[in-house]
């Protein structure tokens, strides 16, 4: 079917055509519009191609060009250019070239040196040399052998590779199973090394495995490639020891093995390419994949640095004993563990040969839930019907394309999308009277962890329930504690409850001992959180006082504890209070009243609290005051009665914010004196609350504040009550307004006196300023804050540190004992966690509200230095230096890498680079010839520098010379033969230091540079012809040539076309239905030898017609 795009007027006057290349050569596509300044897209596959050094793109008025360097395999795609509604596709095919046969030189490869030593350089060899016959076709001289090693021992696999004829260094891979690459594993259990050997031109590489564990055991692949050239080689090792279920965390698939020399399994990749697929065992533990894919929990994030290879876990299944069979179907995701065990005994090891099917289904197949799954036969006769069964029943063609029935040439196809656990089941392929059987297993996605666990700090008796969500109902948990599992059968414990999605882990009674890390675990992921259990401590922020109270008055004594939870008792001369209609007990919050109304002389005693399960005792004395009544003269001079009377400074009452404030002021004088109240206000201003107004006006009683509102006795937070013998001066729920010295004065006729009480209003401190975090590391950081604005009137005691994870609402105390000092580093922390902190200010009153959070922030660590770091290219002048990442980053990421040099015999170190570079190599400028100098690279991230990687050697400024030489392309070697119109591109690389002369030369002329285009490098040269005609055949010479050195090869081209017409057609004679013909050949023969001709015959009424061709 057409492309619908090319059915609309094309915008292109020239379209791209599909070009085939070799691989490693330059593609060329161009493409001319109709309109200049029209704006081009080029894509590969749907999608927009950018330009890079890979896609060079070019547009000049209205031609547009797409270059494809270094072409692969992977460039083998369908291209397309679009200008507005006009899109037009083009195909790029990209061959590989052919191996060609190598002789290569004959050395003897070595056996795998095993050892059991902690280091492969300490202990030689274990097993004997073994000669083996050399690789006659592919790029290795010596292939790697299959090997044997004991748990805990070293193993050395060595492959050698031919380097007589290669340019550069060849690439080598290794590879554990089928993709896992080994070199991104490298660490503590696995390294890679690799050599030159000059005598023998041959490139060693070696791989090391330390202290090898059983999960190493397994299939392995070495793969070697050149710029054209490629080669792979399989081999397995074997790891002595019946594997422990405790440590295996590996999922494998199920594979074909076969039983080879010794009784060693070779997986059916290694079978197939030796020549032993029959007479194998059938081993399904190979369909169990490894997860690795383990979603970490936000708090307790940690990157696993190594990767352990596979396990065949069928194997441990078979010598565990049925006790261990839930835990190993936990640890491994096996969700029916018992049907596959059944199902897999049915299975036969041996079948006959079949005569119906040439090829029938595998054992056994595995799928992801949700994913589609082909089964398919090929049959021996193409015209024999077939059935498909399911579990014994016949699969029907229903509407809803759940199975699609295939039938391509000899082969059938069963289809089966979007697969449920409903298709876990044995599948039958039945053709006449046989049978193909095979197991589909289903497997469900890995239980995730959603919603993690949050660390508690609990104190001593208290109920703990931590609570996680996965991502299914009804998935199976285990939890841990300190890495041990708790078990169901310790409910006496603890107790663990599910709820839908949600999980719980409840302690009832917490002790000193649960103390640790729980951990919840799934086949998907776990989380971890911290529980800490306190001791119980009680502090008391307010203590009981003594009370003086008269006849028929109220007494409140009230105290404050840390703990709002804890009960007490009231004692009265160490007995217990029982409460009544007139003594009332109360417990809000953290206080604690005792309220005795209506005073008698019975009250007064020693009253105590005491708070449940704390050796606290509260202590005050309540003391009567009773009322003598003397006999007292006429015109008797008033007189008030304080304790403080005749002091130089004025009785200071103190009120704790929000408390009540009563003050009871005994006068005398005869007749009755005046009360006139008064607060001091700056100079000599003052508010005025007096007994007369309470007698002429009910609204006498004033408020001391600036407005000096007037109120009654009964009405008012600050008020006067008078008596005859005494008043009583009442603030109701104080304020820090209500801080100042008021004047009580007291008149007759016979006189007056005076008394000044300073009242001071103390409250628990204003919030401190949100702390600052400084000096962040791995897992500290240090806290610094200030002082309260306003410390309630009292000295600040200390401050209480509470920090949280930015994602919870849980905040977690820190210091159980106030801090004295304004900074505190916090410690235990995770790395790559977000915190946040806040502060409490404490005072003898009580604790502050919380401060603002503070900035979040991250603890992270420096990363570990560059790996392996080396110079690649030097020159008189600069010097390209490489490296690769280092093994520890840290949570922060990097930043870039700092580069730096030395003089040697200096101390001075002077960057090399700007600012920092993300790239892992660096090519430093203008350097002095013939200086040595030391380099160093660091790597940055948030946290700082990283131990510098040092060149352990200074280097010397200095060209290398190296001898000219042409690596001419095996295609160029033969004649090149393009078409008239065709582009021709001939990439020659060449090598040779410094820089060569680069000279072309056609038929022995120089080169007419109008049609011919010549673009050099350092390393190649290239002839680029746009558009070929006739007269560009011939033979192109190119010579590279330093000083008195040089190397020429020379290129033939061939350019075709078609040829003219036949020259002097004649009738020579007509007999019958018959014609003679004779011409002579065309003058233009297109530059090729002429293959035949074609006859054509029409009449005036008809179409033309082919008779026929000689």
């Amino acid at each position: 079917m057409c492309d619908p795009t090319l059915l609309l007027a094309s915008a292109f006057t020239k379209k791209p055509k599909t070009t085939e290349v070799m691989a490693g050569d330059t593609a060329v596509f161009e493409a001319e519009t109709e309109k200049t300044g029209i704006k081009v897209k080029w894509q590969r596959a749907g999608s927009e191609l950018i330009e890079s050094e890979k896609y060079i793109i070019k547009a000049e008025g209205n031609k547009h060009s797409l270059s494809i360097n270094n072409t692969g395999r992977e460039d083998d795609a369908t291209y397309a250019i679009i200008a507005g509604s006009s899109k037009v596709k083009f195909d790029l095919k990209v061959k590989e070239p052919e191996k060609s046969e190598v002789v290569l030189p004959t050395e003897a490869a070595s056996a795998p040196a095993v050892s059991n030593s902690p280091t492969p350089a300490e202990t030689p060899p274990a097993e004997a040399q073994t000669e083996v016959p050399l690789d006659p076709i592919g790029l290795f001289v010596t292939r790697p052998q299959d090997g044997e090693v004991a748990v805990g021992g070293n193993i050395t696999f060595t492959c050698k590779v031919a380097g007589a004829s290669m340019l550069k260094k060849p690439s080598v891979k290794w590879f554990k199973g089928k993709w896992m690459d080994l070199g991104s594993k490298v660490g503590k259990h696995l390294q890679l090394h690799d050599s030159y050997d000059r005598n023998n031109k041959v490139y060693i590489f070696e791989m090391h495995i330390i202290q090898a564990k059983v999960t190493y055991a397994g299939g392995y692949r070495c793969e070697v490639s050149t710029k054209d050239k490629f080669d792979s080689c399989n081999f397995n090792l074997i790891v002595n020891e019946a594997p422990g279920t405790g440590d295996m965390d590996i999922r494998t698939a199920f594979r074909r093995t076969s039983l080879v020399g010794g009784g060693r399994r070779m997986p059916a990749a290694c079978l197939s390419a030796e020549g032993h697929e029959e007479g194998g065992e059938l081993d399904f533990s190979a369909l169990l994949k490894k997860r690795i894919s383990f979603l970490r929990s936000v708090n307790r994030s940690e990157p696993k640095t190594e990767s352990q290879p596979e396990v065949d876990v069928w194997d441990i299944l078979r010598r565990a004993p049925p006790s261990e069979y839930e835990k190993i179907a936990f640890q491994y995701g096996i969700t029916d563990l018992r049907g596959m065990l059944k199902r897999l005994k049915r299975i036969k090891k041996e079948e006959k040969k079949s005569t119906a099917f040439l090829k029938k289904l595998d054992p056994a197949y595995q799928v992801d839930k949700g994913q589609k799954i082909k089964l398919m036969v090929e049959l021996a006769n193409p015209d024999s019907e077939v059935k498909w069964l399911k579990n014994g029943q016949e699969i029907q063609v229903s509407g809803s394309k759940r199975y699609i029935f295939e039938a391509v040439g000899n082969k059938r196809i069963l289809t089966i999308n979007h697969c449920s656990l409903a298709d876990d089941a044995a599948y039958q392929c039945v053709v006449d009277e046989e049978k193909s059987f095979t197991e589909l297993f289903v497997k469900e996605p890995p239980i995730l962890i959603s919603h993690p666990l949050e660390d508690q700090v609990v104190m001593v008796g208290e109920r703990v329930e931590f609570e996680c969500e996965v991502s299914e109902e009804g998935a199976a948990v285990k939890w841990e504690k300190d890495g041990t599992e708790l078990k169901r059968e310790e409910t006496f414990k603890y107790r663990f409850k599910k709820d839908g999605k949600k999980h719980y882990l409840i302690i009832n009674e917490s002790t000193k001992e649960d103390s640790g890390h729980y951990t919840v675990k799934t086949n998907g992921g776990e989380s971890v959180a911290e529980l800490i259990i306190q001791e119980k401590k009680l502090e008391v922020y307010q203590s009981i006082a003594d009370l003086t109270v008269k006849a028929r008055d109220q007494a409140v004594f009230k105290c404050e504890v840390s703990d709002e939870n804890v009960k007490g008792i009231w004692l009265k001369n160490g007995k217990e209070v029982i409460p009544d209609d007139r003594i009332k007990i109360s417990h809000i919050g953290r206080i604690h009243k005792l309220t005795i109304d209506d005073v008698t002389p019975k009250d007064e005693a020693d009253y105590s609290f005491i708070p449940e399960g704390f050796a606290y005792n509260l202590s005050a004395k309540l003391r009567f005051l009773e009322v003598k009544i003397d006999f007292v003269p006429r015109q008797e001079p008033p007189k008030i009665h304080l304790d403080c009377m005749g002091q130089a400074a004025p009785d200071t009452i103190v009120v704790v914010a929000g408390n009540k404030l009563r003050l009871d002021v005994p006068i005398s004088g005869d007749p009755i004196p005046t009360v006139i109240w008064q607060k001091v206000i700056k100079k000599n201003s003052c508010n005025v609350l007096s007994n007369e107004d309470t007698m002429n006006s009910p609204d006498s009683s004033s408020d001391l504040n600036n407005d000096s509102k007037l109120l009654s006795e009964s009405e008012g937070r600050v008020r006067v009550e008078m008596h005859e013998d005494h008043c009583i001066f009442i603030i109701e729920g104080a304020e820090k307004p209500d801080e100042g010295v008021y004047r009580v004065t007291v008149q007759n006729p016979a006189g007056e006196d005076k008394a000044d009480i300073t009242v001071k209003v103390i409250d628990v401190p204003d919030p401190p300023e949100a702390p600052k975090i400084t000096n962040v590391g791995e897992d500290y950081c240090t806290v610094q804050w200030q002082p309260p604005k306003y410390d309630g009137g009292q000295t600040i005691l200390g401050y209480i540190l509470e920090r949280k994870k930015k994602k919870s609402y849980r905040w977690m105390r820190l210091n159980f004992d106030l801090l004295k000092e304004l900074s505190y580093e916090a410690k235990r922390m995770i790395e790559g966690v977000v915190y946040e902190m806040r502060i409490y200010a404490v005072n003898s009153i009580g604790m502050s509200r919380p401060s603002p959070a503070s900035q979040p922030f991250m603890p992270i660590a420096p990363p570990s230095e560059p790996t392996h770091f080396a110079v690649e290219d030097i020159s008189d002048s600069t010097i390209t230096l490489k490296w690769r990442p280092p093994e520890r980053t840290g949570a922060g990421g990097l930043d870039g890498y700092k580069v730096e040099y030395c003089k040697e015999g200096s101390t001075d170190w002077v960057p090399a680079l700007q600012g920092l570079t993300e790239r892992t190599s660096a090519l430093i400028k203008d350097l002095v010839t013939g200086d040595k100098l030391y380099f160093r690279v660091r790597a940055i991230n948030l946290a700082g520098e990283s131990e510098p990687a040092l060149t352990k050697e200074p280097v010397t400024i200095q060209e290398i010379l190296q001898r000219p030489k042409i690596w001419l392309p095996r295609n160029l070697r033969q004649t090149l033969v393009k078409k008239v119109g065709e582009t021709i591109n001939i990439v020659i690389p060449f090598q040779g230091k410094p820089r060569p002369k680069v000279t072309w030369v056609k038929d022995g002329h120089t080169l007419d540079f109008k049609d011919v285009g010549i673009r050099n490098s350092t390393t190649d040269t290239i002839l680029f012809i746009r558009k070929a005609e006739h007269h560009h055949s011939g033979t192109y010479e190119v010579e590279v040539q330093i000083d008195n050195m040089n190397d020429k090869v020379a290129v033939t081209i061939q350019i075709m076309d078609k040829p003219g017409p036949p020259q002097n057609v004649k009738i020579i004679d007509v007999w019958g239905f018959n014609v003679a013909l004779e011409w002579k050949p065309p003058q233009d023969d297109g530059n090729a030898q002429i293959l035949g001709y074609t006859i054509q015959k029409a009449d005036k009424k008809t179409m033309v017609r082919d008779i026929d061709t000689c």
